[in-house]
């Protein structure tokens, strides 16, 4: 049984968590985006943004937290399974704001791969804002370059979904995993 591990990546406000909600619901094996947990372990520590205040650790411990979901999706008994973020993602932040990282983040995305990357282009009808979403429309659209560059960068041949209702993009996306 071949294993695929998909990653569903985009910029802030593409529908990309709704999207595994929604996988999990109909049961699908599913992780979640983890920089909000960080993010809220921070506050609770007195930093009230880590990305911002102190990147190069929020990424860090980023990298940490998709390479253990990684490894967990592949010890997984179930042949498909959903990546809220992968990787790269980590370094496409990192260029967006221009800081400089250690090569151990690009040997960890060399390292560690994704069957399929589903990317979800911006979309300011469904953009919002929150406490742990602080870019407006404009940064959400840079940031979907630097992803869709990152990605590329790593050889990955990104698969665009379609705006449209939840159920619309997910028949989607299986829509191209059937032609694995």
């Amino acid at each position: 049984m071949k294993k695929e591990i998909i990653v569903i990546t985009g910029g802030p406000g593409t529908g990309k968590t709704t999207i595994i909600n929604q996988l999990i619901e109909q049961g699908h094996t599913c992780y979640p985006e983890i920089s909000r947990a960080i993010t809220l372990e921070a506050k609770k520590q007195g930093i009230e943004q880590l990305f911002l205040e102190k990147p190069l650790l929020f990424s860090e411990l980023l990298l940490e937290g998709r390479k253990k979901q990684l490894q967990a999706a592949l010890d997984e008994t179930a042949s498909t399974i959903f990546l809220d973020r992968g990787i790269p993602d980590i370094l496409a932040y990192m260029h967006y704001i221009g800081d400089s990282y250690p090569s151990f983040f690009d040997i960890a995305c060399k390292e560690h791969q994704y069957t399929k990357v589903f990317v979800l282009p911006p979309w300011e009808q469904i953009y919002e804002s929150d406490e742990a979403r602080y870019e407006n429309f404009e940064q959400a659209k840079l940031i979907f370059d630097h992803l869709t560059e990152t990605y590329h960068t790593y050889g990955y041949e990104l698969i665009e979904v379609p705006k449209g209702t939840v159920t619309e993009r997910i028949h989607f996306i299986f829509s191209k995993l059937e032609k694995v």
